[in-house]
């Protein structure tokens, strides 16, 4: 019996330049935030979707989107707070 074999290399190889640095899981972990806030609001956008929307659908969307706002300016405050230059001049 002959059995078949690959020459090519498996496709999910373990090397290190494949797993993220850790400034990349750093930069992933800032911006959980923002990525959680975004898919609360997408998901009461389809509870709104999914039926006749009443009061309390809109007020859904609009604290998710405020969130989503209020989360993104957090993490651009965050983010331009580290490469301010010294001196608290705006």
């Amino acid at each position: 019996m002959n059995h078949i074999v690959t020459v090519q290399e498996a496709v999910t190889a373990f090397a290190e330049w494949l797993e993220p640095t850790d400034a990349e899981l750093e930069a992933i972990e800032q911006e959980m935030p923002v990525v959680l806030a975004d898919v609360d609001l997408v998901d009461a956008q389809i509870t709104a979707l999914d039926r006749v929307p009443c009061e309390l659908d809109a007020r859904r969307v609009r604290r998710a989107l405020a969130r989503v706002l209020a989360e993104r300016r957090e993490l651009a405050n965050r983010t331009a707070g580290g490469a301010s230059l010294p001196g608290g001049a705006a």
